[in-house]
């Protein structure tokens, strides 16, 4: 009888801890919250016209996607901040400021989307600066930049095609991104590497702060007997290191090593394309929450896991 009142008291308290955690546990899916918000960060640029075409789009794109949503855009460059203030007499908050608002609004729900090209050290310091925030909100998330999985490599390419797709046998496009110390750089020879197996052998990747160095793309370009360049910035927006890092400097040097080269001004968030992949990662990240690889780790070591 009292192993009987024992599983009886036992199964009691598992249905009230149960119902505790459906009362009390927040849902991690944020299609479901009343009070949600998405904010888009950006490094940003003072440069008007890239801006509405590629930032400023971005939000409208999502706008459009989430309208049950509030999005709002975030820039992470204080500098930049002040200039368009200054110049422009525009507001835009940094990413702790934008989640303050949200708190004081009543915003219970918040996922945060990087326009980041990669996993690098702007992605990173983002994460840090959310994680500051994460006892303010119910749920808060952060998803993932433009290039995280393999197939994010693959829709990039394949979203870039009009940029290869005529080129001729001594022709090439060159896509130069702004690169960095971290480790996360690599990510520029690996998308190189997705288009030269699956779309265009002409297409390459350099960087101007990082690697492949210019020099790096010019052993290719010879070796290939390429003549022509297609020179496109490989940054979400077209601003200062597109008009003169890429556009005068790169552009000089390549006419100097006697290649023809054609700058496009084009930054990647002004392809749609480009922006669905932003969408797309949103959307996982509003319904879906990341693994836990040190609660596995726990579960490994405690044998709960096979």
């Amino acid at each position: 009888m009292k192993k009987v009142l024992v599983v009886l008291m036992m199964l009691v308290m598992g249905i009230t801890l149960l119902a505790k955690g459906a009362v009390h546990g927040p849902s991690k899916d944020l299609f479901k919250a009343e009070k949600k918000a998405i904010v888009l960060v950006s490094f940003g640029t003072t440069y008007p016209e890239t801006r509405e075409k590629t930032i400023m789009a971005l939000e409208k794109e999502f706008k459009d996607s989430y309208p049950d949503f509030k999005v709002v855009t975030a820039f992470t460059s204080r500098i930049i901040m002040r200039r368009i203030k200054k110049n422009e007499g525009i507001t835009f908050n940094n990413p702790s400021e934008a989640l303050d608002i949200l708190k004081k609004e009543g915003y219970t729900h918040v996922l945060v989307q990087g326009t980041h090209i990669m996993n690098g050290l702007e992605s990173e310091i983002l994460k840090k600066e959310v994680a500051l925030h994460e006892n303010d909100f119910k749920v808060l998330k952060v998803s993932d930049p433009l290039l995280t999985l393999v197939d994010d490599y693959k829709a990039a390419a394949s979203a870039l095609a009009p940029t290869y797709k005529d080129l001729k046998k001594d022709e090439a496009t060159v896509f130069i991104g702004h690169g960095t110390h971290h480790p996360g750089n690599s990510a520029y020879s690996m998308i190189e590497n997705v288009f030269h197996e699956y779309y265009s052998e002409n297409v390459f990747f350099g960087t101007v702060e990082g690697y492949p160095t210019l020099d790096s793309v010019v052993k290719q370009l010879k070796a290939k007997k390429i003549k022509h360049i297609n020179l496109y910035p490989f940054m979400i927006v077209a601003g200062e290191h597109a008009h003169n890092d890429i556009a005068i400097d790169m552009k000089e040097e390549l006419e100097k090593k006697g290649f023809t080269v054609k700058v496009h001004l084009v930054g990647l968030g002004a392809n749609k394309e480009v922006r669905k992949i932003y969408v797309d990662h949103a959307e996982f990240g509003l319904t879906h929450e990341k693994e836990n690889m040190l609660a596995k780790k726990k579960e490994y070591a405690n044998g709960m896991q096979p």
